[in-house]
Formats: C-alpha cells, sequence, structure tokens
C-alpha cells in the first residue's frame, strides 16, 4: 500500500514540529574543500539559531563528532536543545537525501525515502547519502515508504492541503527520471504525499546547480498564497525566468480551486565568486515554530536584505525573523532550506534513543 492510501499527507512546513534534522559537512564532497571551516562557521549560525526556536539533531559522520561538538555551544547539549547522531554520509545537504516526513489522519508520523542520485549524478559518491533517509527513519522506529522516484526534497514545496509547487527544470530532467512521464510523476506524488494538484514552474534560478529546485525561486506561504522571487533588470537572466513563473503562478489555482494569491519578493543584488554567479535566495529561507530563519547577503545587497526582511515580517507576522549570514555556505550551492528537514509534531512518540 502507498502513503495516501492509509491516509498519510506531506503537512506544510509551518505545520508544527517536533525537531529540524541538519547533516553536518564533509570536506571531501566540498566544491571548495578550503573553506570547510568557513562553511563550518556558516552551519554552527544556523543550528544555533534554530535551537533557540526548537531541537535540533545533527547527522555526524562518526570520525567528526569530537570536531563537531567543539564547534557548537555546550549549553545547547546541556539543555538538550542539541543532539548528535552518527549516520555516515558523503554530503550535507539533508533537505535533498534526509526522509520527507508524513503525518496520517491520526497524527502518527511515518516517512519517505526517495531515491537519490546527486543531482543528477554531479557529485559521486553518493552511496551513503542514497542510504541516509532509510537510517533516519529506523533509527526513528519510524515506517518507511520507498518511493519508485529520485527525487531532492528541495525541489518541492506543499500547502498541507494537496497542493504541491516545483519546477519542470528539475522534475522532468532526463538525469533524475529519464523513463517517467510528467503525469507518472503526478502519480507518485500523489500516492506518497497525497497531492491532489501539481503546479508546474518552468525553470528555477539561473545557474542554480540543483537544476532548477522550486526552495530557492518560490514557496507557500499559507494556502492560496505564493511567494516568488522575482528580477526586475531586463538584463539579468533571472528577468525572463521569474516573469514566465509570474505569469504562471497568476493563472493557477490550487487543489481547493483557490485562485492563488502571488507576493513577490525582490531578488538580491548578482554576486560572483571565483567567476560564477551564485545562487542567492531570500526565499531558501525556513519556517521554524514561532520563528523564520533568513538568509541575508549585506554589503550591495543590504537594501534588498531589509525589503525582504520587512516583507517577510508583514506576511508571517506572528513570527520572528532571524537573519542569519547568508554568504557562509552559498558557495557550495544552498543555504539554510537545502540544509534543514523538518520533522513535524505528531501524536506518536518515535521509539529513538539519541547517542
Amino acid at each position: 500500500m502507498v502513503p495516501k492510501d492509509l491516509n498519510y499527507s506531506m503537512p506544510a512546513e509551518w505545520h508544527p514540529h517536533a525537531r529540524t534534522f541538519v547533516s553536518w559537512p564533509v570536506q571531501e564532497s566540498m566544491i571548495y574543500p578550503e573553506n570547510y571551516l568557513k562553511i563550518c562557521r556558516g552551519y554552527a549560525e544556523i543550528i544555533e539559531t534554530i535551537a533557540e526556536f526548537e531541537p535540533v539533531t545533527v547527522l555526524v559522520n562518526p570520525v567528526n563528532r569530537e570536531e563537531v561538538k567543539t564547534c557548537l555551544r555546550a549549553d545547547l547539549f546541556r539543555n538538550k536543545r542539541l543532539e548528535l547522531l552518527n549516520i555516515a554520509h558523503n554530503d550535507a545537504w539533508l533537505r535533498d537525501n534526509g526522509p520527507t516526513f508524513v503525518l496520517n489522519d491520526q497524527g502518527n508520523l511515518a516517512g519517505i525515502n526517495w531515491q537519490f542520485n546527486a543531482w543528477g549524478g554531479k557529485y559521486a559518491p553518493w552511496d551513503l547519502d542514497d542510504q541516509v533517509a532509510p537510517a533516519v527513519l529506523r533509527h526513528l522506529g519510524l515506517k518507511c515508504f520507498n518511493a519508485p522516484l529520485i527525487l531532492e526534497g528541495g525541489s518541492i514545496h506543499v500547502d498541507g492541503e494537496g497542493t504541491l509547487l516545483t519546477t519542470e527544470q528539475c522534475l522532468l530532467n532526463p538525469n533524475r527520471n529519464r523513463d517517467v512521464s510528467k503525469k507518472e510523476i503526478e502519480k507518485i506524488l500523489g500516492d506518497y504525499l497525497n497531492i491532489k494538484k501539481v503546479i508546474w514552474l518552468k525553470n528555477g534560478l539561473y545557474g542554480d546547480e540543483t537544476d532548477g529546485h522550486i526552495d530557492n525561486i518560490a514557496c507557500f506561504a499559507a494556502p492560496g498564497k505564493v511567494l516568488l522571487q522575482t528580477c526586475d533588470d531586463p538584463t539579468d537572466e533571472n528577468y525572463s525566468i521569474t516573469r514566465e513563473n509570474l505569469a504562471i503562478l497568476e493563472q493557477e489555482r490550487d487543489a481547493a480551486g483557490r485562485k492563488l494569491e502571488v507576493i513577490t519578493i525582490k531578488q538580491p543584488p548578482r554576486l560572483d565568486y571565483k567567476g560564477k554567479r551564485l545562487t542567492l535566495s531570500y526565499l531558501n529561507f525556513y519556517l521554524v515554530n514561532n520563528g523564520l530563519i533568513l538568509p541575508v547577503f549585506g554589503g550591495e545587497a543590504s537594501v534588498t536584505d531589509t525589503q525582504a526582511i520587512e516583507a517577510l515580517q508583514l506576511i508571517f507576522p506572528s513570527r520572528q525573523i532571524r537573519p542569519v549570514n547568508g554568504l557562509a555556505i552559498v558557495s557550495e550551492g544552498g543555504n539554510v532550506h537545502c540544509i534543514t528537514q523538518q520533522m513535524p509534531a505528531g501524536h506518536n512518540r518515535a521509539t529513538h534513543k539519541y547517542n
């Protein structure tokens, strides 16, 4: 039986969390391994900020366990806001290789194990990463559903009421599922996440190594309400991309038949690193219990940083907006949302023991 048959569905990110999972970075897998210490400091800032709002479990390669412990505040361990979990992994993007948690109508948790091939075979090896999701679910004592689809968690956003956002650039990319049609993908998303309507944008941000993950360009803020990062410079590669996606969203309706309210967030100024454009996005934020962890970029982006903070505070008036250094880890290809995975609060107690 598939999860839908057992009344499981994927909650929206704003559903209350039991905790957040993050994987610690692996120097050997980094694009710029010389930046390892800087990347670790960036991870520590994000992890410690999240821990102010909810507990965090950090997946560590056993050989790095003691090193990681010294990078994080000791009081967070003492106060049970932070725990380390030994699970071997090749790379650190847990949004993409970790489990997608689902809840049934009785509030019981389970998890989806998507197939993982390192963003279309870009970064070998990925054999350990492909086993991270089932390892986490075994540790938690939760039911694991193995999905017949290569999919990264950063390629989907849901409203918790049956609607899913994604991009054709990613999910229809032949480097993921060459022989799977759009209709077949929609069927699998329906079976495993209880999705009734898929809204397909065309492309993600220009130069995004993930082949257009949705969590850099658009997300739900509430049922019927979508945020979209946009560009108003016709000479910028993101101009036509975001204009096309805006036109799609303005014509779409969600699973409940609602016409979407689309709120635009202006992109930060272009920034290159070692000759390559960085994928800067304010929408790569992460919702935590009563808060929002927002990457900001400083310097020439100070004006758009302020605009993003003010806009998101209006959209999420009851949440504390917590900016973090968005430049700390973005050179590796992702940001706050990419490294996190929420575990929804459920009625069942996962039979886990943290070590």
